[in-house]
């Protein structure tokens, strides 16, 4: 790596692992910030940020997910044993993201995701049984990585053995795209990229041949319709295995990574505040505004990239057309002007998840929020019912250098 974009990865990292100082400083200036490390203008008042996310025609998702990184060319190489990259529900606008999106929006509706609670409770209790008597757990490796895993590969339909290489692959897609590593590393990091895109072709494919109540399915029949006589009679054109896969594969590191974060993040900032911890345990009937209040402090997907699709003027600010913005959600949910004493954590807020844009706002908010809220309710129903005592073993806790899933690297606890 050359000395400059060694140098630019040192500073994104530094403002990833602790973006908020630049969100104030950004809410307190007139216009829009524009952020080198990020390559775009930043977007960091609520109100701002809430018109954004209402006007997509004027602000594109196609850039939503732009990567920190490009790959190498030993690591391109491989991924070009795989699937390309296609259109998903996160860039695309209009009528192709009400297509992506529909299937999605059915495999998440209430009913479902009420139908899976029983399996995430089931789920999280033998995650918690199996260190229990330990009195000590790192929570990142034994249970905030799992559980989530666990249900979205449920919903997908993976079968249970699949799930850890299923939710490998998705860690090392974001660590291939947004982290700096050596030419070995993202070859390595790219050959389980492919593999996990392989294993979601094939199941894929199972399902357009042989549907089951499931959310595979349920794209399968949205996203690759068959135009043969009936179920399974023509394979999928490889235009229509590409997208499945695409779609698949995003849902499946959307589902679990930013569950993964906000588990993290709640637990972290509940006995960091240690009050906060006392009162949800004399208080269970806090637990609803304590979910929204994590979303809200240290929201786990800290925002999307924007693309102006002609001259506009946001906040003051001229920008032409093609110009990039971060939107930061991370920012709009620390703005004063929207909540009071912003900066503090406070679970005692009234649990009113339109006040804050920790899912989003608008055509882009995120389908998964109801699932990600039910398991981090049990999560916290579960660990004031198990660990009354729950303490950090170590509060200097690390936070990943990323603002697409942020959350500690480590939390390491004791009881």
């Amino acid at each position: 790596m050359d000395p400059t974009t060694y140098a630019r990865h040192e500073l994104l990292d530094a403002l990833q692992r602790d973006p908020y100082p630049l969100y104030a400083h950004a809410r307190q200036t007139d216009g829009l910030t524009f952020v080198p490390e990020l390559d775009a203008w930043l977007v960091a008042r609520d109100a701002d940020v809430r018109e954004v996310l209402l006007r997509p025609e004027d602000f594109s998702s196609a850039q939503a997910l732009r990567p920190d990184v490009i790959p190498s060319a030993a690591a391109l190489g491989v991924l070009a044993g795989g699937f390309g990259p296609r259109p998903t529900v996160v860039s695309t606008d209009g009528a192709a993201h009400r297509r992506h999106r529909a299937p999605i929006n059915s495999g998440l509706s209430a009913a479902r995701v009420a139908a899976l609670a029983p399996y995430a409770t089931e789920v999280a209790t033998a995650l918690v049984d199996g260190f229990a008597d330990d009195g000590r757990t790192e929570l990142m490796s034994s249970y905030a990585r799992k559980l989530p895993g666990a249900v979205i590969g449920r919903l997908i339909g993976l079968d249970p053995a699949d799930v850890p290489a299923a939710v490998h692959g998705g860690h090392r897609a974001e660590q291939l795209l947004f982290r700096p590593m050596s030419e070995d590393e993202q070859r390595a990091a790219a050959e389980d990229v492919v593999a996990l895109q392989h294993l979601l072709d094939r199941y894929a494919r199972d399902r357009r041949a042989h549907p089951r109540d499931d959310l595979c399915s349920t794209m399968a029949a949205a996203l690759a319709p068959d135009t043969g006589l009936g179920p399974g009679t023509r394979e999928p054109t490889p235009d229509q295995r590409s997208e499945l896969v695409a779609n698949l594969q995003n849902f499946l590191i959307a589902g679990h990574l930013t569950t993964t974060a906000l588990i993290g993040t709640a637990l972290y900032h509940l006995l960091r505040r240690r009050d906060q911890w006392e009162l949800l345990r004399a208080r269970p009937d806090l637990i609803p505004g304590a979910v929204e209040e994590a979303v809200r402090f240290d929201t786990a997907v800290q925002g999307f990239r924007r693309t102006t699709t002609r001259p506009v003027v946001l906040a003051g600010t001229e920008l032409p057309a093609g110009a990039t913005l971060f939107v930061a959600y991370g920012s709009a949910n620390r703005d004063e002007a929207r909540h009071e004493d912003a900066d503090v954590f406070d679970i005692t807020r009234p649990p009113t998840p339109t006040r804050h844009v920790g899912f989003g706002h608008g055509a882009h908010g995120c389908p998964g929020s109801q699932l990600a809220r039910v398991q981090l309710r049990l999560t916290l129903e579960l660990f004031v019912r198990r660990f009354p005592g729950l303490r950090l073993s170590d509060d200097r806790v690390v936070m990943r250098p990323t603002l697409i899933h942020r959350s500690p690297e480590e939390l390491h606890l004791t009881w």
